[in-house]
């Protein structure tokens, strides 16, 4: 599928494109994190990835910047998946609670996002990661601008 295709989707069939097509040959940070896009729906997204050793801080747990760029994904994710054609968008504000720490040893981290506000020129979302036990790692919300087509 050429650029201009994509271009020429909705931001839901776009992420439905993404979740049902294998794009480990396009360059992304879902590719380098080793995302996948488990749930698509309007307005709501579910990521899930296995953690690894690259992912360590100098404690040995999951770097907090892993359950943040979860986040940032699921939330904006969700908020593409209400855009028409055309629209794009970008993080405004991201603000993550952290709860606890994720080991490195192949542990399933999910998140999900949800947006909470869509409108014109901002969109506001909320998400949460989880461990395999469905315990709470870290939340989060962002506020999104909205970036309509010139002319």
């Amino acid at each position: 599928m050429s650029t201009a295709d994509l271009a020429a989707m909705s931001g839901l069939d776009l992420m439905r494109w993404v979740q049902s097509e294998r794009t480990d040959d396009i360059p992304s940070i879902g590719r380098l994190l080793g995302m996948r896009f488990d749930e698509v729906e309007h307005g709501r997204i579910v990521i899930s990835l296995e953690t690894r050793p690259d992912f360590a801080n100098p404690l040995g747990t999951v770097h907090g910047g892993i359950a943040a760029t979860l986040l940032d994904s699921v939330m904006a994710c969700a908020v593409h998946t209400t855009l028409p054609a055309g629209v794009g968008y970008t993080t405004l504000e991201l603000k993550v609670n952290y709860i606890r720490a994720a080991r490195t040893d192949g542990r399933t981290l999910t998140a999900e996002g949800n947006v909470i506000h869509a409108g014109r020129s901002t969109a506001t979302a909320e998400g949460k990661v989880l461990d395999e036990q469905g315990k709470l790692m870290a939340h989060a919300t962002t506020t999104c601008l909205i970036l309509q087509p010139a002319g």
